[in-house]
């Protein structure tokens, strides 16, 4: 198993999730969302969504693709070692 395409794969998917996150931030859907998804388990959303901010949504991306990397790197190299 290829470390760093594992790690790339889980990285993209983890910044991509977050892109969309911030997209429905940015059109004013994320609230709804939030406010459905908590309905659906039966609890009250405690939660207020906050004005959308480019620099904190492109934060938020990055840090969630490097965590992500390093998390399928781990994974693949662990993988790697004990299945031999």
């Amino acid at each position: 198993m290829n470390k760093n395409k594992i790690g790339l794969v889980l990285g993209s998917f983890a910044g991509l999730f977050h892109l969309v996150w911030g997209l429905l931030i940015a059109f004013g859907m994320a609230q709804v969302l939030l406010d459905f998804i908590y309905n659906l388990h039966s609890l009250n959303n405690p939660f207020v969504v906050m004005p959308f901010n480019l620099l904190r949504t492109l934060g938020l991306v990055i840090f969630t693709f490097i965590m992500g990397y390093i998390f399928g790197y781990v994974f693949a190299f662990l993988w790697n070692k004990f299945h031999k």
